[in-house]
């Protein structure tokens, strides 16, 4: 039995075991541990690793002395005993993302968590020497959150075949879903671990339909068998989201609606941490019911950005637009907007009290692009979206959007008044000066969102009827109250 005598709060405890390897360990042998601080209990999952090896995860979010007992249908092993001390987290570490204030997001410890994403589908299943580089692009990227597979993906410009299976696989290829490969489930976790080094959510895809090599169309007790596998390896882990399925209506053919329900509901049970829950639609007019008691926030597929006003009402919950399409020059209509119409797309859905999610696909004579298989950024909207999350982290608070006017939105509660952020998207007016409330001391500072550039205005306005804009598209005002 080995184990840590010290864990910082919000990382893993490990408690690791020898214990049978005869039959199938994985489906023949169930391991659990209460995990105890004074009178609080949690439960949580273990699960084998492979040669003899069984572990179980916990993640502390207390500081004190804690205690993990273990429950096993093997003696070998029921009743271990771990006891470890919680001590403070970190620098930086503040725990898994939770939902805040109806429609926003902020971390377990309090801090706010504004999203801005990016989706590299499958950059888990290429050669190690690309994935390495995906790592090195995040690190100097302003991405907080990254969309990925945990099955292998076939679609264009992704046809390789993956260095490894997630499920034991006979000579033949066929796989065998009662038996999990260790050695993958291994490589996940260490890359949901530099992820979460480098300050980046990992938002996992259970399935996808794009897949020839049958995930997808398990039986219903084998994705049972597989969800309750990973959530008891990967729950542990603080920067984990859970996203049911891209695309999940595309997988109608094999999987009915009340087959993700009950997915979903398994996997609210298992979860001991509640990590933020979603599910993605590809037809426009598929979205999953949202409002459904185990959906989290909105994940959805959809161009027509301005609707998210709509959502938020339809929902009552935050709403991320994972792919509002993508920066790029493919041939297919998703994959070849311009790195501005991007740019803004996501201060639309941020004006409105939203968040929306990056791609890019660009050609190039090795069909690696960024959205599916990783590398190296080479667009032109990256730089802006980390322009858009620095304006974003200036924020009191989550924006709430103004039902009049689709570029108003505002931050309720300070001392002096309602702080309040402006975009003009397309518009390039030279003077503006309406909308604001009377008697109310305000400070302007314009932002141009392409040049990412900020320009405070010399004057306090009070019951202006112009203000000097600077006639360009795609600019912003944030306004402050003043006393």
């Amino acid at each position: 039995m080995t184990h840590a005598e010290t864990v910082h709060k919000y990382d893993l405890a490990e408690l690791t075991l020898q214990g049978p390897q005869d039959g199938n360990p994985f489906r023949d042998v169930w391991l659990r541990a209460r995990c105890v601080q004074g009178s609080r209990q949690v439960l949580v999952d273990g699960f084998y690793d492979g040669a003899g090896t069984y572990r179980v995860r916990f993640m502390p979010d207390a500081e004190g002395p804690w205690e993990m007992v273990t429950e096993s249908s093997s003696p070998a092993l029921d009743g271990r005993r771990y006891a470890f001390t919680c001590i403070p987290a970190r620098p930086g570490v503040h725990g898994p993302v939770r939902v805040s204030d109806t429609f926003h997001f902020r971390f377990d410890d309090g801090t706010a968590y504004y999203p801005v994403g990016t989706t590299c589908y499958a950059w888990l299943h290429q050669p190690l020497e690309l994935q390495e580089r995906t790592l090195e692009s995040l690190r100097g990227a302003p991405f907080n959150k990254l969309r990925m597979t945990v099955f292998p993906k076939h679609y264009i410009y992704n046809h390789n075949e993956p260095p490894l299976y997630p499920f034991e696989r006979s000579p033949e290829g066929e796989n065998d879903h009662t038996r999990p490969n260790p050695a993958f489930f291994q490589h996940l976790e260490k890359r949901i671990g530099e992820l979460g080094a480098l300050g980046i959510e990992a938002d996992l895809i259970l399935w996808h339909p794009y897949d020839r090599w049958g995930y997808v169309r398990m039986s219903h007790a084998d994705d049972l068998h597989y969800l309750r596998y990973v959530v008891a390896r990967l729950a542990a882990y603080r920067n984990v989201w859970w996203s049911m399925a891209n695309e999940y209506d595309f997988t109608l053919g094999w999987k009915t609606m009340g087959h993700w329900d009950a997915l979903f509901q398994e996997l609210a049970q298992r979860d001991p941490y509640q990590h933020l829950r979603s599910i993605h639609n590809g037809d426009l007019e598929a979205n999953y019911d949202h409002t459904k008691p185990w959906v989290t926030h909105v994940c959805i597929q959809n161009p027509f950005v301005h609707e998210c006003k709509r959502w938020r009402r339809a929902y009552g919950k935050p709403v991320i637009d994972d792919e509002c399409e993508y920066e790029g020059n493919i041939p297919m209509p998703w994959g070849n907007i311009s790195a501005q119409e991007l740019v803004h797309r996501f201060w639309v859905m941020a004006a409105n009290g939203c968040y929306a999610g990056h791609g890019e696909t660009y050609l190039n004579p090795e069909e690696v692009l960024w959205w599916s298989k990783g590398g190296e950024l080479c667009g032109e909207s990256w730089p802006r979206l980390a322009f858009l999350r620095e304006v974003l982290e200036t924020l009191p608070g989550g924006l709430t959007p103004l039902e009049k006017e689709w570029v108003w939105s505002r931050v309720s509660g300070g001392s002096h008044g309602d702080f309040r952020l402006l975009y003009f998207g397309p518009h390039q007016p030279v003077s503006w000066g309406f909308g604001l409330p009377k008697d109310v001391a305000y400070r302007v500072d314009w932002i141009d969102t392409w040049e990412m550039t900020v320009r405070t205005l010399p004057k306090i306005y009070i019951n202006a009827d112009e203000i000097p804009l600077p006639g360009k598209p795609y600019a912003a005002a944030r306004i402050w109250p003043v006393g």
